[in-house]
């Protein structure tokens, strides 16, 4: 990180109020009576109403408008194992998105405990208080282990964002890339470097689509996964192929695509020249990218090129969905995130970026215009009719496919 940019990002987050979130009062607290009303006496009335049908809860408390964003800091961002503690900025960080772009309210909570049964028995007796749980910045593979577990035992929404929000823009991105280079996700041969959390949602997810596993190379830091290794871990097992082939440069010649969420610079131009017409190049390591679009595109001007960063076309940003996946099933007091609310993101997200694009969004890029093409394959964060259009969708599935607990549909 640059030095302005280091010393900006303390003074910002230090003044004038230390961190970025707080708590703002939503009923009356000027008198003594609005004083009776909100606690003693007049608290006993909700309480009594609550206890007798849990489901009032929506009614009287903001349950039905609170995510909890939690974290135990073994994965920050592209920091590593860091702490609970020191993931508190980031985990401040989503309450604030949350707030800013789906008006739901968020607090963040941090547990400070390596182990999973104790952080799932954690998540779980709180869970009562919240209407969706957002984990974050957990490693794989105790992820997925806990995502399954406490998806299992709570009766709210829990989604991990690194996992399932990464896939939902990644999925929406590459299929419209798809389009543009007019090719058909049956057909192509993906090479994907990088084999946790993030990337295995990401191909399940395009599994779904129709992505063959027989067109799919996985590479993880020692190479192919291959049939012949044994040292994965069934996660990975679940990928492996049966081929010779052991390094990116093995895996990468003549293929349509490629995903990368894993380090910076590992994808060279010579690489990428190897690839076939039309390529795909997704990568989404931060802040650093396996390769510099500017460097894949001097050697192959044809590349339609994602990665994670601001300052490149096709950022693939995960607050393109999560604030709106979130409002949606909250909205149908959704039990759970299934797949079929995922593929409504997907296409809501997809669909956005086909639209014309609003005054609004040109005004907040500098005037800059987009059109449906290879520098505009998904939508920009910000655009307001993400909230209009991927929530509802959202909300639609949920209650289609019989998890919402507000509409049930037998």
């Amino acid at each position: 990180m640059h030095k302005d940019l280091y010393e900006q990002a303390l003074e910002y987050h230090e003044n004038p109020t230390p961190g970025k979130i707080g708590v703002k009062l939503t009923k009356p607290a000027a008198s003594a009576y609005d004083l009776s009303l909100a606690y003693s006496p007049g608290v006993a009335a909700p309480v009594k109403e609550i206890a007798a049908n849990p489901e009032n809860a929506y009614r009287y408390t903001n349950k039905g408008n609170l995510v909890a964003v939690i974290s135990n800091g073994t994965a920050i961002l592209g920091l590593g194992n860091l702490g609970a503690l020191a993931s508190k900025p980031v985990m401040e960080g989503k309450a604030l998105l949350f707030k800013k772009f789906a008006n739901l309210d968020s607090i963040d909570i941090e547990i400070d405990t390596k182990g999973n049964q104790e952080f799932i028995d954690t998540v779980k007796r709180i869970s009562c208080s919240f209407g969706g749980i957002n984990l974050e910045d957990i490693k794989a593979p105790e992820c997925f282990a806990i995502e399954k577990q406490l998806i299992e035992e709570c009766d709210i929404p829990v989604f991990h964002d690194d996992q399932h929000g990464t896939a939902v823009v990644t999925a929406a991105g590459f299929l419209n890339a798809l389009e543009v280079a007019n090719k058909k996700i049956e057909n192509v041969r993906l090479v994907c470097l990088g084999a946790g959390s993030a990337a295995i949602a990401c191909i399940k997810i395009l599994f779904q689509y129709g992505l063959k596993k027989d067109n799919l190379v996985m590479l993880d830091s020692k190479g192919v996964i291959s049939t012949a290794r044994t040292d994965i871990n069934h996660y990975k097992a679940e990928f492996a192929l049966d081929t010779n082939w052991k390094t990116l440069d093995d895996a990468i010649d003549g293929a349509d695509a490629f995903l990368g969420v894993s380090g910076g610079n590992l994808l060279s131009a010579e690489q990428v020249k190897k690839m076939a017409l039309n390529p795909i190049i997704f990568a989404c390591a931060n802040p650093e990218p396996e390769i510099r679009p500017e460097t894949a595109l001097a050697v192959r001007p044809d590349a339609i090129i994602a990665t994670g960063r601001s300052d490149y076309p096709n950022q693939v940003n995960n607050v393109l969905c999560f604030p709106y996946i979130f409002r949606g099933a909250l909205d149908a007091r959704a039990s759970c995130i299934n797949d079929a609310m995922k593929i409504a993101a997907i296409e809501a997200i997809r669909s956005i970026a086909k639209l014309e694009v609003i005054q609004e969004v040109k005004d907040m890029y500098n005037g800059e215009d987009f059109s449906f093409g290879s520098n505009y394959i998904i939508p920009k964060p910000g655009d307001p009719r993400l909230l209009d259009i991927v929530a509802p969708a959202v909300a639609k599935a949920a209650i289609d496919s019989n998890v919402s607990k507000l509409y049930p549909q037998n």
